[in-house]
């Protein structure tokens, strides 16, 4: 028999790792790979649950059993850490969303003849996978599928990609066309249709002019902490509930009974909503219309939710602004937040709670604020993009 090499690991990317180092694509830990390639499947394996997995790129990683999987999106945190030479106090087991929970979703179109291809892109390709079932996406958004295929059938150009972003409100489900061409009273009449038929929360098409809201019955709301929020068109939120409240929980968990909060890159209040009750919070926010649609929300709550429209890149919050807080929220986008963590390195807040949905630039600002004097106390990796890459997580700071 050859000899064989032991998969130790799950690398970024979704490779396996043998101990010496070698990527093995496909490669679960625990399995192994012989000097020709050939795998030997091990205890770690699970049986993918959709046809299209290793086309599509909306999962990596369906092959891998639970527990391994769990154990990935730890991984992939504390090696992040490890990298930028990060203690942590405690990495907790990762929270994993389950299937078919995905809420919010972006996948393209491409009509060819009377065909149109809906889905997600093929991995590390431009082609698109149809999709006829995912595991991933919460059963009301995927009856859309089919749905949004015969319609686009009609009005999408012809091999010209279109856009099709869908999320789930308070009201049902919320559609978006970017791409689409869709000009006279009959095809205006046809749209409307369509969104009374499929009950949407709103439906909007771009036709390269700007987003046009075709149908809107009510101001489509989501809630936080119990008050409705209006958000604007395909707002960012998190992708599924149970990723959301495992979130949420940890910042809460982090912030504990601090009188005054301030939440930077607020978005639409996901936390400073949540984390209101019983306090004084001020947000804080780049995107004029989100943070409109939080100040709007809570002004009718009588929410103590202070607001500001400001660029934290550009102008982040120094030390003397910092220090009026007892604890700090952050929740940055993929890039993280450099120029700000430079300015709490310098400022004395006893609790930093920090949402990051990028485990490299979190440990690169994680480094900057334990070099500032900080201590990573506790990290709570979360999966909300099952079978993916892409890792979260929420960290408390204390000084």
């Amino acid at each position: 028999m050859s000899e064989t090499a032991l998969i130790t690991r799950i690398a970024a990317r979704g490779d396996g790792v043998t101990g010496d180092g070698r990527h093995v694509a496909g490669a679960v830990p625990g399995d192994h790979v012989r000097a020709d390639g050939i795998l030997i499947p091990g205890p770690n394996r699970a049986e993918p649950l959709c046809r299209h997995f290793g086309k599509c790129g909306g999962c990596q990683l369906q092959h891998v059993a639970e527990a391994a999987l769990a154990d990935y999106v730890r991984d992939r945190v504390a090696g992040a850490l490890a990298a930028q030479q990060v203690r942590a106090g405690d990495i907790l087991p990762a929270q994993l969303s389950p299937p078919q929970s995905r809420r919010r979703a972006a996948l393209t179109a491409l009509r060819t003849g009377k065909q149109v291809a809906i889905g997600f892109n093929a991995a590390q390709s431009n082609q698109i996978v149809d999709m006829r079932t995912c595991p991933l996406l919460h059963p009301d958004l995927f009856a859309l599928v089919a749905p949004v295929r015969e319609l686009l059938a009609m009005i999408a150009p012809p091999r010209r990609p279109v856009k099709v972003k869908m999320q789930l409100l308070n009201q049902g489900a919320e559609l978006i066309l970017e791409g689409v061409r869709a000009e006279g009273l009959d095809a205006a009449m046809a749209l409307q249709d369509f969104a009374g038929t499929h009950r949407l929360a709103r439906f909007a098409v771009d036709q390269g002019e700007g987003l046009e809201i075709l149908w809107q019955p009510d101001p489509p709301t989501m809630n936080f902490g119990g008050i409705a929020v209006e958000v604007p068109p395909f707002a960012f939120l998190q992708p599924t509930a149970a990723g959301e409240a495992a979130l949420v929980a940890e910042v809460m968990e982090s912030i504990g009974d601090a009188a005054a909060v301030a939440d930077l890159f607020a978005g639409v209040g996901t936390f400073a909503l949540s984390v209101q009750a019983g306090r004084k919070v001020y947000a804080a926010e780049g995107a004029r219309d989100a943070i409109a649609a939080l100040a709007g929300a809570a002004n009718r709550a009588r929410a103590l939710v202070a607001t500001e429209h400001r660029d934290l890149f550009r102008r982040p919050l120094v030390p003397a602004e910092l220090d009026r807080f007892g604890a700090i929220i952050l929740d940055p986008p993929r890039a993280g937040a450099e120029e700000q963590v430079k300015q709490l390195a310098a400022a004395s807040v006893p609790v930093i709670a920090y949402v990051s949905c990028n485990p490299a630039s979190f440990a690169r600002d994680a480094k900057i604020l334990v070099d500032g004097g900080y201590r990573l106390n506790r990290v709570q990796p979360v999966g909300q993009f099952r079978w993916s890459t892409h890792v979260e997580l929420a960290a408390r700071f204390i000084r």
